[in-house]
C-alpha cells in the first residue's frame, strides 16, 4: 500500500469535465469511463453503466486480479452475487472481491443505470473498446477466441447451470 509521506500536501487532483469524459455507446448500454485505471494511477477505476429496457448483460464471471463493486443509481437492475439474482434499485450496492462470481442485466421495462468500481485500476476500459470494436466490425469469434479474448482481460466466464 502506498500512502503520501509529505508534510505540506501538493497540487495533484485531477478535474475531468463531463465533456471529456470518453463514452462507449452500444445499441444496448452505455459506458461512461469517468475515471479508468489510466487516471487515478491504477488505485481504482470508475465507470457510470447505462441500460436501456430489457438489455441483458453479461454472464456469470469472474476476475482474478481485481474487485468490482455495483452502486445503483437509478432504475433496476439485477444482481447475480454467485449464488442468486437479486432484485436491485436506487441506493443498493453489491461489492465482489477477486475470485467472486457475478453478473448483472436489464430484464425490466425501464431504463437502468450503475457505477461500476474496479479496485485496483484494472484497464476495464480496454476490454470494453475491444468488444465494441467487434461489435461494429461484425466479426465472429470462435469459441477459442472469446476464451482468449476474455483470459487476456481477466474475465473468466462460468456455467450457471
Amino acid at each position: 500500500m502506498s500512502y503520501y509521506t509529505g508534510s505540506t500536501g501538493e497540487i495533484s487532483a485531477l478535474w475531468r469535465p463531463v465533456a471529456d469524459v470518453e463514452t462507449i455507446d452500444r445499441p444496448k448500454s452505455q459506458a461512461r469511463l469517468v475515471a479508468p485505471g489510466s487516471t487515478t494511477q491504477g488505485q481504482f477505476g470508475l465507470f457510470e453503466w447505462n441500460m436501456k429496457p430489457r438489455s441483458g448483460g453479461p454472464g456469470a464471471h469472474f476476475h482474478k486480479t481485481f474487485s468490482e463493486s455495483f452502486y445503483v443509481i437509478s432504475g433496476t437492475v439485477r444482481l447475480f452475487n454467485g449464488e442468486k439474482w437479486v432484485e436491485a434499485g436506487a441506493g443498493d450496492f453489491l461489492y465482489v472481491p477477486e475470485g467472486g462470481i457475478h453478473a448483472f442485466r436489464n430484464d425490466g421495462d425501464e431504463a437502468a443505470s450503475m457505477l461500476i468500481l474496479f479496485a485496483p485500476g484494472a484497464p476495464r476500459e480496454e476490454y470494453f473498446r475491444e468488444l465494441a470494436e467487434i461489435g461494429d466490425s461484425g466479426r465472429q469469434l470462435s469459441a477459442e477466441e472469446w476464451t482468449e479474448l476474455y483470459a487476456r482481460h481477466d474475465q473468466y466466464m462460468v456455467d450457471q447451470t
